[in-house]
């Protein structure tokens, strides 16, 4: 998979600066009305993806959650709605966004972990999470690393989702799409009156997606990293894909009781 080492070496050489810079402090502006500008940009759509994403993670009492880039909590969220004795971790190096998530946690009266942390090197012990979830950000992270990292903290049997907007894979609708998002993003900055940094941010928004993957393209790098049963779902011809994958059993002999069920070790 040269491919996939190639296509990580140059985003992280032309993004590098910005992943280490200024992005951080862009999110920290936004936190305040992060969700808002991303339902505004989307028309609407994000919510109604999330709830379709969500939707499909298996939940049982008791599971313990990591939400990796989780941001202002919105998935962890839309989780405990579902089953409200889940065991939710959030992680995410942004302290605004966390504590916007927090409070929105408390709110609705439930309960997580957060932690705030770089996600390239999750503090975790291996096998510690029988489903890791990460919504909103693979574009902003070096994957092969992060996506090794989850794999190591999931634990055998355990289900990783994903979802985020990708890069379509008609090369006519790449085009469109980033027409649109440049011109949304533009709009989006007017209504919310977004600061310097949210504005300095703009083209790199831009080019994050034309130098991501398609959504063929992240399920191959998930298998690369060692995800087995590998699954992905488009909406819009790419422009936001659900994937999942499943951390490989060590013993065969071991059985799943039921579908999205976790493989105790033994």
């Amino acid at each position: 998979m040269q491919e996939i080492i190639e296509r990580e070496n140059i985003r992280e050489q032309k993004f590098k600066e910005t992943w280490n810079g200024v992005l951080g402090d862009a999110f920290t502006d936004l936190s305040s009305y992060y969700d808002a500008a991303n339902n505004v940009a989307s028309l609407g759509m994000w919510n109604k993806w999330r709830k379709d994403f969500t939707s499909g993670i298996a939940l049982r009492p008791g599971m313990r959650v990591l939400d990796v880039c989780a941001g202002t909590n919105a998935v962890s969220i839309q989780l405990l709605k579902k089953q409200p004795e889940l065991r939710i971790t959030t992680i995410d190096r942004s302290q605004a966004m966390q504590e916007v998530g927090e409070e929105r946690i408390r709110r609705l009266g439930f309960d997580v972990e957060s932690v705030i942390s770089d996600v390239h090197k999750l503090p975790f012990p291996d096998n510690t999470f029988d489903i890791v979830i990460l919504e909103a950000a693979s574009r902003h992270l070096r994957l092969v690393e992060v996506f090794s990292e989850i794999l190591r903290v999931l634990k055998p049997g355990g289900s990783f989702y994903h979802c985020d907007m990708l890069k379509p894979s008609s090369k006519l609708l790449e085009q469109a799409y980033l027409a649109y998002l440049k011109a949304s993003m533009f709009a989006t900055g007017r209504i919310f009156r977004s600061k310097g940094n949210v504005r300095s941010c703009a083209d790199y928004f831009i080019e994050a997606i034309r130098e991501f993957y398609t959504p063929e393209e992240l399920s191959l790098l998930m298998r690369y990293v060692g995800f087995v049963d590998v699954t992905d779902r488009s909406i819009f011809g790419g422009i936001v894909a659900f994937h999942e994958g499943t951390h490989a059993a060590v013993n065969s002999e071991l059985e799943q009781t039921q579908p999205g069920s976790v493989i105790a070790r033994p």
